[in-house]
């Protein structure tokens, strides 16, 4: 199973901007998807965007014209953050799914937006 590791996290004024990183411990491959979740506390895991290996991202309407997901052309994904609001407090995972099916997650990093 892939390994992954994100940073970035942290804290910043409603706002302001953050990019988060989530680098994995292969090159992604033609058909794997992916992407961010966030979990606030008491709340569900949801989706915040997505991208797939052609380069066709996807963002849950909460994010869409503040954030902005990319990828290198090897292992990398990031996720620009802008005009931050105290909602998008959340534990962030970067996540990676085959074209099997089988998904990995990173271990999460901490956003938070307060004044």
């Amino acid at each position: 199973q892939v390994q992954l590791v994100e940073s970035g996290g942290g804290l910043v004024q409603p706002g302001g901007s953050l990019r988060l990183s989530c680098t994995a411990s292969r090159n992604i491959l033609s058909g794997e998807i992916m992407g961010w979740y966030r979990q606030a506390p008491g709340k569900e895991r949801d989706l915040v965007a997505s991208i797939y290996s052609a380069y066709s991202p996807n963002y849950a309407e909460s994010v869409k014209g503040r954030f902005l997901i990319s990828r290198d052309r090897a292992k990398t994904i990031y996720l620009q953050m802008n005009s931050l609001k105290p909602e998008d407090t959340a534990v962030y995972y970067c996540y990676l799914t085959t074209w099997i099916g089988s998904r990995s997650w990173g271990q999460g990093t901490q956003v938070t937006v307060s004044s």
